[in-house]
This record gives C-alpha cells, sequence and structure tokens, in this order.
C-alpha cells in the first residue's frame, strides 16, 4: 500500500484550532504553577493495542506549534501495524511544552489510530475477494478530510469526499424527482465526463429500471445476501455495484461473497472508538 497523502496546510490549521481551543485565555495555568522554566523531560508514545497508526504528522506539529524547538522523532509511519509495547514516537525538551501539548496530540492520534485499526479489520474480513472496503460521509464535522485520511492509512478507500465531486441519487431524491428513470435523466444531462453517477435501490424492481436507464454505479441498500447475489448477476459487469446499510464485521466477508464492487461502512468514522496509546514522561 502507497504512503497515504494529506495537505499540511490542513494540518497546520486544525492543530491550532485544537490548542487555542485547549490553552484557553491564560495557557496551561497547570504546567506553568508546578514545572519550572528549564526542567527538560522526555516523552516516549507507546501503543497498548494491536491497531495501525495514523495521525503522526499531527502530533508532530502539536508539540512544533507549541515550541519549535522540541524534537520529535517518529519510531514508525501512518499506516504502519501496532502491537502492544510498540513505540510509536519520542518527543525531547521542554518539560512545559511537551505536557501543554501533549493531549492535542494524543486526542488527534488516538482517533485517527482507531478509524485506521477498525478499517484495517475490515479489510481483513474481506481477503480474497474483489470487493473494497469504503467510507461514508459519516464523519465528524470539521474533521472530515483527517477521518477520511485515516481510513486510507489501514488499507480501506474513500467514497465521495462531499456533495460536490460526485452524483449520489438516494430514495428521497428519486421521490421528489418522480421516479428512477427521471431523476437518472436529468442527473446525466448535468454531470459532464468527469462526474459518476450513482443511484440507491432498495429492492431489485429498481435495480431493472437502473439497468434500463444506465448508471455509473448502482448502490444496493439494506439487501439480503441472496438478493445482493441477484443483483450482481443481474448487472453482470455493465456497472459498478456497491452494498450499503447495515454492515458490520459480522456480515461483511459474506456480503463480499456476493461479488459486489463496494462496501461502504459508515461505522468506520461515525461510531469508531480511541485506539489506547500511552504516553510516558521522563525527567532528563
Amino acid at each position: 500500500m502507497s504512503q497515504p497523502v494529506l495537505n499540511a496546510l490542513l494540518i497546520t490549521d486544525a492543530v491550532r484550532a485544537a490548542l487555542i481551543e485547549d490553552l484557553g485565555r491564560a495557557g496551561d495555568i497547570t504546567t506553568l504553577a508546578t514545572i519550572p522554566a528549564g526542567r527538560q523531560a522526555r516523552l516516549v508514545i507507546a501503543s497498548r493495542q494491536n491497531g495501525v497508526v495514523a495521525g503522526l504528522p499531527f502530533a508532530r506539529e502539536a508539540f512544533r506549534q507549541i515550541d519549535p524547538s522540541l524534537r520529535f522523532e517518529a519510531m514508525l509511519s501512518d499506516g504502519d501495524r501496532l502491537v502492544p509495547g510498540t513505540i510509536v514516537a519520542r518527543v525531547e525538551g521542554e518539560a512545559r511544552s511537551i505536557l501543554s501539548a501533549e493531549r492535542v496530540a494524543l486526542n488527534f492520534m488516538g482517533r485517527l489510530c482507531g478509524i485506521a485499526s477498525l478499517a484495517a479489520t475490515y479489510v481483513a474480513k474481506v481477503a480474497g475477494t474483489k470487493a473494497v472496503i469504503v467510507d461514508t460521509r459519516k464523519t465528524t464535522p470539521g474533521l472530515r478530510a483527517f477521518e477520511k485520511y485515516a481510513v486510507r492509512c489501514g488499507g480501506a478507500q474513500n467514497h465521495r469526499f462531499g456533495l460536490d465531486d460526485a452524483i449520489l441519487i438516494k430514495d428521497n431524491h428519486v421521490a421528489v424527482a418522480g421516479g428512477i428513470r427521471p431523476a437518472l435523466q436529468a442527473a446525466k444531462r448535468v454531470a459532464g465526463n468527469f462526474v459518476k453517477v450513482e443511484i440507491e435501490v432498495d429492492t431489485l424492481a429498481q435495480l431493472e429500471e437502473v439497468l434500463t436507464e444506465g448508471a455509473d454505479i448502482v448502490m444496493l441498500d439494506n439487501m439480503s445476501i441472496a438478493d445482493l447475489t441477484r443483483g450482481v448477476a443481474m448487472v453482470a459487469g455493465r456497472m459498478k455495484v456497491e452494498a450499503s446499510g447495515g454492515i458490520n464485521l459480522d456480515t461483511v466477508a459474506a456480503v463480499a461473497a456476493t461479488g459486489v464492487d463496494m462496501i461502504s461502512v459508515g461505522a468506520l468514522t461515525h461510531s469508531v472508538g480511541v485506539l489506547d496509546l500511552g504516553l510516558d514522561i521522563e525527567i532528563t
């Protein structure tokens, strides 16, 4: 897997906002009150669980913005695997600076590692099939680019990023537009050559309409394994097939075995837990 990429300017702005939120109006008053100026320390970030690394650039940036003289050494790269006890990074320098930045660094890393780790678990479940695990737009407001980056760190792929980069006709669009064929016809008139048109269907009868009119991708939503299998056979390679709706770690392998091309999983970002990372500080 190639190294996932994220615009550094996005990281800079997000970390700055998080530090402003955390430091408030007067800064880290606990650290300022209890730690003498000039005291040096070393921080070790280590994993307490199996998982996948994601968010190291955020941790590095948090320490840099607080104090550019801090020395941050990443022992791994985003996308690398973790076992309990794996040292992820070390930070050395002014103890006050380290203590003031550590929570923002850990907040970003814990959540992004959690997403990457869950994505990797889903990807492992569909190994040996052609199905690709993709995310959804069910992300934390303001953090979508970062959460989708973490999905890529875990070996899964991104669905559309927003409402502006692909046409996805859902059931409410169909209802207001007057049906599947009118909705598809209208979408294809404005899509252009570089915008994909996808449509969601709930039944195989609706799928028949889509096959008559044509689309780039059809989403089979909340269908049984039997209907997914039949739907893939009906499409017969004429368009990409995505399975969606309530898919979890217990069911994803069976869904993949139906022959779908993509499986979208909202849980990758909307209900994931943080990965447990330890931060141990040593006085130097």
